[in-house]
């Protein structure tokens, strides 16, 4: 797997947490570098260690499972494109807290990088991938467009929330 599917890996992965940080910088009334920093490396971190606890744990069946590992491989991922397409039809979940405690932010993380163990599986069973690297990048595509998305939503926030409070009175 070269950096381009990496690549493409990390931001796919990213983006569930990016928009649980874009709605934490709306819950905000003002945005501090330090939860931007806060988000970005809780779910940086959790997206790097999932996918390694899945890899390893793929590993260690890789004997067992070679026979149908790319029937393993087709179900993940196809249970993954469903999930993403069930939360597309999907009404908007409980709102946004603002909370940036520790317990908080390791439920939301732990929450936001389910996936990422089931990809992390999935890659043991390619014969040329290099997890280190791998889980690198995604972890710091997570990190970076986390923390943006916490100062998106706070800029959003505070530029639309008047006209947010009318429409959702409305």
């Amino acid at each position: 797997m070269g950096i381009g599917e990496t690549l493409l890996l990390a931001f796919g992965l990213s983006m569930d947490a990016c928009a649980v940080a874009v709605c934490k910088g709306l819950a905000c009334r003002t945005v501090r570098l330090r939860q931007m920093l806060i988000t970005g490396l809780w779910f940086g971190g959790f997206q790097a260690l999932m996918p390694l606890i899945g890899y390893w744990c793929g590993v260690a069946f890789r004997r067992q499972i070679s026979a149908y590992d790319h029937w393993i491989a087709f179900a993940l991922l196809t249970f993954l494109g469903g999930k993403i397409l069930w939360k597309l039809f999907q009404k908007e979940e409980a709102p946004a807290d603002a909370s940036f405690a520790p317990r908080e932010m390791a439920a939301m993380s732990l929450a936001t990088s389910i996936d990422a163990l089931a990809v992390g599986m999935t890659l043991a069973l390619l014969p040329d991938i290099h997890i280190y690297p791998a889980v690198l990048l995604i972890g710091a595509v997570t990190l970076v467009l986390s923390a943006l998305g916490v100062g998106l939503g706070g800029i959003l926030g505070a530029k639309y929330q008047t006209v947010a409070r009318v429409v959702g009175s409305i």
